[in-house]
């Protein structure tokens, strides 16, 4: 039931930013990938916890951990990049609202989106080819239905010093910089809405970034919980595993419809629209 509530939240979310007009606009631009992204990100890991939850072998084997952790690594490296570049977009409109639609171009915005598809395909494969190298000698299975690189290290009899240095450095510098563009970004956002007088000129700037705001939180918080407990199988390490696989893209489109007056508006408009539609 929740695989299909985050199927089924985030293809709402698509079909509504497609479908309403009012909602084509830079920062939907990007909800949208964000949107498809969770979608891609809980089809990748979900069926094989579902598949576990069935079994009486609750293990994942190392190609298939091999092919979990591309797909982490590529959709976890873009939605980190989507993420600065949303909170990019939000430093614009609210900082310099009279200037957005200059910074903000269309062919911007495709181009930060494919650039941080790129980038994270890239940090993928940097990752993932040293890893296919390695000489799996020992058990080929981990007691988890997902894994993280360092898992597979004890199953190998190759060296991994080059693979652990490989990963610590990029996922740093990926982690580290996207981490703090967004820092910056929010700490000139919070010095502009502090000089701003009115009340509800406020207010309108605090609702534009508390959904992106929340959905940060939870994607750097679970991530860090994550892969700051190694050992596969223990009871923590499983359980922020479905925190960071599982429950990130189920709330995800709950954060940004249920805080966004647009949204809601949208999803009224383009719902009413259909059942209209169907009934005559």
């Amino acid at each position: 039931m929740i695989y299909l509530q985050t199927l089924l939240g985030n293809l709402m979310l698509l079909l509504v930013i497609r479908a309403d007009s009012h909602l084509h606009t830079p920062m939907y631009f990007f909800l949208s990938h964000l949107s498809f992204l969770d979608l891609c990100f809980s089809s990748a890991t979900v069926p094989k916890l579902l598949e576990n939850l069935l079994s009486q072998r609750k293990t994942i084997s190392v190609k298939g951990c091999l092919a979990h952790v591309f797909f982490v690594f590529d959709m976890g490296g873009t939605e980190a990049c989507l993420l600065s570049v949303t909170a990019y977009d939000h430093y614009v409109a609210i900082c310099h609202p009279l200037l957005y639609g200059q910074k903000i171009t269309n062919k911007l915005c495709n181009g930060l989106v494919w650039g941080s598809w790129g980038l994270g395909f890239l940090d993928a494969l940097i990752n993932i080819l040293p890893a296919m190298t390695l000489d799996f000698c020992k058990d080929q299975s981990i007691p988890h239905y997902s894994c993280e690189l360092p898992s597979l290290f004890p199953l190998t009899c190759s060296d991994v010093s080059k693979n652990f240095t490989i990963q610590l450095c990029y996922s740093l510098l990926h982690g580290l910089v996207t981490c703090v563009l967004i820092v910056c970004s929010y700490t000139l956002i919070v010095s502009t809405m502090l000089s701003i007088s009115s009340s509800s000129g406020r207010s309108k700037a605090f609702f534009t970034c508390f959904s992106h705001l929340t959905a940060v939180l939870m994607f750097y918080g679970s991530g860090f919980l994550r892969y700051f407990t190694p050992t596969s199988g223990s009871p923590l390490g499983l359980m922020f595993s479905v925190l960071y696989g599982v429950v990130s893209p189920l709330v995800n489109p709950l954060i940004y419809s249920l805080k966004n007056k647009d949204v809601k508006a949208a999803v009224r408009r383009t719902f009413g629209k259909y059942l209209q539609y169907s009934s005559s």
